[in-house]
């Protein structure tokens, strides 16, 4: 359907009376990473929902427009408002707003800019409310001057010449299979028989610089390389996405599911994907230390966030899940679907 100036596909289930739900995807994949937890956990619930799940800009086949990096996640979360306006949900009633990793960033943007159009926020493996890398301490103080380490220029060249080329092959680490079954969850096998259909949502990722990775500039700070202003890797940079203070001053506040998984290699305190992490273990050579460039506290900078949210008048519950990757409505589906009934038990 045509929302917000651009072509957006959109996955619904449940009738449009029923309770209204948003499940926002993450990057490199889709609204059809959702499908299979839909599928078994939603389809049929005593209790009727509305579910939503659109496939963002350059994401599966929404059409791949170009994203503004220095409006942070905001070109992704007005996206989302316009598909509302369009009544995809048979009412203006607020809505549950669930995410996964970087749709957990454009959820609390959709969130602080329309907080009157949600009902509960489900954040599952979030990006910190500081961005992806950059920053050394709970309060997201940067790391460098020009966030040195973030933005486009960090992504694997070898990895996005793979998506571009629609690589289904599994053998080589930096191939969308590999980097799918071994990052996006901490049990290759969790897919089961979706393992096909999940690796379409990868590959369905729009490469070049107005979309994934996106582009970068030269840095005189390790490791060289610092985030520029157009595509998706930039738009979590904290150059331009920062939404701590705007979270814990929003009015009203919705209550706050946050899930995290102890195995999760992508958003974690010591993350396989930030640069100043992988320079601690030899990975990236010229690591100038952890005085200069520590790894990012990922985990505890949620916390801090939510603690302060709560402090100021908010709630949330924070469930760890031991040994769950990045995925855990794949992984731990259970705990999942017990975090979005709170939410919509609470909206009754």
């Amino acid at each position: 359907m045509d929302a917000g100036g651009i072509r957006q596909h959109v996955r619904t289930w449940g009738p449009e009376g029923g309770k209204p739900v948003l499940l926002v995807h993450g990057n490199c994949s889709s609204g059809g990473y959702w499908e299979p937890f839909v599928r078994d956990h939603l389809a049929g619930d005593a209790t009727p929902l509305r579910i939503v799940a659109p496939d963002l800009r350059g994401y599966g086949d929404s059409e791949s427009a170009p994203v503004d990096a220095t409006r942070g996640l905001r070109d992704f979360a007005d996206d989302l408002h316009a598909l509302l306006g369009a009544g995809l949900f048979g009412s203006d009633d607020p809505v549950v707003v669930v995410g996964h990793s970087m749709g957990c960033g454009v959820a609390m943007q959709f969130t602080i800019d329309h907080p009157e159009r949600v009902a509960g926020l489900l954040l599952t493996a979030p990006v910190s409310p500081y961005g992806f890398g950059g920053t050394r301490d709970l309060e997201g103080t940067p790391t460098t001057p020009d966030f040195a380490g973030t933005g486009g220029g960090t992504a694997n060249p070898d990895f996005i010449a793979r998506l571009q080329t629609g690589d289904r092959t599994g053998e080589e680490p930096t191939s969308p299979r590999a980097v799918m079954l071994s990052a996006y969850v901490a049990d290759s096998s969790a897919f089961g028989a979706d393992e096909e259909a999940m690796l379409d949502t990868v590959l369905s990722t729009a490469t070049g610089e107005d979309n994934y990775p996106g582009d970068s500039v030269p840095s005189e700070s390790w490791p060289m390389v610092a985030p520029g202003e157009r595509g998706v890797l930039n738009t979590m940079s904290p150059r331009w996405f920062s939404v701590a203070e705007d979270l814990v001053a929003l009015d009203p506040k919705p209550p706050v599911e946050w899930l995290w998984g102890t195995a999760d290699a992508i958003v974690s305190d010591t993350s396989l994907f930030d640069l100043a992490y992988l320079g601690q273990l030899g990975a990236v050579p010229g690591w100038p230390g952890a005085e200069a460039c520590p790894p990012q506290p990922m985990v505890g900078q949620t916390r801090a966030v939510l603690e302060r949210y709560a402090a100021a008048g908010g709630a949330f519950r924070e469930t760890s899940l031991e040994g769950c990757g990045h995925s855990p409505h794949v992984e731990r589906p259970g705990e999942v679907l017990a975090a979005l009934e709170r939410l919509t038990a609470a909206n009754e």
